[in-house]
């Protein structure tokens, strides 16, 4: 599947349907009209000689339709990372990719406080600039035939890149990971598949695309399969969006457990009432919000895992087949296996390792690295870095960050762990984040980030309960808040040195 042109196809199927409805800017977009709008963004995008092309806007049909407008142009989209630092994320790719134009938007620089970059141009200026004649001419080209007008543009491969994101960075400088048409297509199939989906499902797009969670489930999945995608900018306001889902009806939400959270706090019961399918994806997902979601609105909410690098979802539960805790059954095209960390060795069910993925989900490379390629992927195996489990059922149990195990007096101690412990024992809404504090002794010692206060010798004694010694926080510091990541991660690389800064005050 070339997904640009599937979207054509689709258009061209559905003509009057609703392809987006963007509760940001309060506008709804047909399939025909979105047709449209893409053939008229491709001839300005054209004119642009380099092969990439910077995107910084924010979901909305705008965002949907300058990538379109991007790859039927021939171009690459390189989804730029706006929800901190956007300026100098906007330098870090120019550099790392080696592009000047990145297509964005007045309105977000002003309200995110960015200054205009070498090489920025503003979608409010392009449309500024659209002629009666281009409107015309996009308009008359869209009554051609699906085939004559996927024709007329540059051709295409399946292993093609049809686009670069960031990993997110929150443990060393971000990677630029280049997905195919071929490794979303793989999992926008499997999801139609695995959540028995139909083109008259309501899917809410809330999360950035500059996240591969928000590029496939919130973009690709809606426009290539003839369904709605309900937009909207922040994913963090969560007053708004649950009136959104009961408004739009969606009957679709993916989401990371921290923006659900939210949601699940501002919601009413039978704001989700229209909802099948719930799922919680990018970060583990709290018991807590589990509960809260089946108590309040009778839903389940399912958990699923994914990577950057698998564009993004690997494995996940459905209504059909739910073990809550697991991270669920791998995708119907995907294989994972689980290695020792020391020798590599397949291990048999229920034997903890390293969560190896292969299929046709797995990404092309980073760009122009092929040392880091090469490392992380190995016979078409992709190595997660991640700990965890397949028990007797075939149910993924995820267990952690390798780079999250630290080892104190010769033992491998979880910092995962340790944090789901005392997630359990702190209040709703309090959040935590366990890091690693070098020690001269013991090598390592734990401390914890929480952003309430708590009784330090009582927690301990609660933990002790569940956790051995070695596994206990040292320290509890508080923090008003724990910074997260654009897709709702925490970021760990920030709240250690927040936490190291603090103790050496």
């Amino acid at each position: 599947m070339i997904l640009h042109h599937q979207f054509v196809k689709i258009a061209k199927k559905y003509n009057k349907k609703i392809a987006i409805v963007d509760r940001t800017r309060n506008s709804r977009v047909d399939y025909s009209k979105a047709l449209i709008a893409s053939l008229i963004l491709t001839k300005k995008i054209k004119k642009y000689e380099e092969n990439h092309i910077g995107l910084m806007i924010p979901t909305s049909a705008g965002c949907m339709l300058a990538t379109l407008g991007t790859l039927m142009a021939g171009k690459i989209p390189v989804m730029i990372n706006y929800s901190t630092g956007a300026d100098q994320n906007c330098i870090y790719a120019q550099d790392k990719i080696g592009f000047k134009t990145i297509l964005t938007s007045k309105a977000l620089l002003e309200k995110i406080g960015c200054p205009m970059i070498e090489g920025m141009i503003c979608l409010e200026d392009i449309m500024e600039g659209i002629s009666v004649g281009n409107k015309l001419s996009a308009a008359l080209k869209s009554k051609m035939s699906a085939e004559a007008i996927i024709k007329s543009y540059p051709q295409a491969h399946p292993d093609d890149t049809v686009v670069i994101l960031f990993t997110s960075g929150s443990e060393k400088d971000p990677k630029a990971v280049q997905l195919t048409h071929r490794n979303i297509a793989s999992n926008v199939v499997d999801a139609m598949k695995m959540f028995r989906l139909t083109e008259n499902d309501i899917i809410l797009s809330e999360l950035p695309m500059f996240h591969s969670f928000g590029q496939t489930v919130d973009f690709w999945l809606p426009i290539a399969n003839g369904m709605t995608a309900v937009t909207y900018a922040n994913p963090l306001d969560y007053k708004t969006i649950p009136k959104i889902i009961k408004e739009e009806k969606i009957t679709m939400v993916a989401a990371t457990p921290i923006f659900l959270g939210g949601y699940l706090k501002e919601s009413q019961p039978g704001d989700f009432k229209t909802l099948r399918i719930a799922i919680a994806g990018a970060d583990k997902c709290p018991d807590w919000l589990r509960d809260g979601f089946k108590k309040k609105h009778n839903i389940v909410l399912l958990e699923g895992y994914g990577a950057t690098e698998t564009a993004p979802v690997v494995s996940a539960n459905t209504p059909w087949e739910n073990k809550p805790g697991s991270i669920g059954k791998t995708l119907p095209s995907v294989q994972v296996k689980i290695t020792d960390i020391d020798t590599g060795k397949d291990l048999p069910r229920n034997k903890e390792g390293k969560i190896l993925v292969k299929g046709d989900n797995v990404m092309k490379g980073y760009f122009d690295d092929i040392e880091e390629t090469s490392f992380r992927i190995k016979d078409g195996w992709y190595d997660t870095g991640d700990m965890g489990i397949i028990d007797e059922d075939g149910f993924i149990w995820h267990r952690g960050r390798l780079k999250r195990f630290v080892k104190i007096g010769g033992e491998m101690v979880s910092l995962v762990k340790t944090e789901s412990v005392l997630e359990g024992l702190l209040p709703d809404g309090v959040s935590c984040c366990v890091v690693e504090i070098p020690d001269p002794q013991k090598g390592a010692r734990l401390v914890a980030a929480v952003t309430q206060k708590v009784d330090e010798n009582e927690m301990r004694k609660k933990m002790g309960k569940e956790l051995p010694q070695i596994n206990i926080p040292s320290r509890f510091i508080v923090f008003d808040e724990l910074p997260k990541m654009g897709s709702g991660k925490l970021d760990f690389r920030t709240i250690t040195d927040m936490v190291r800064k603090t103790l050496n005050k």
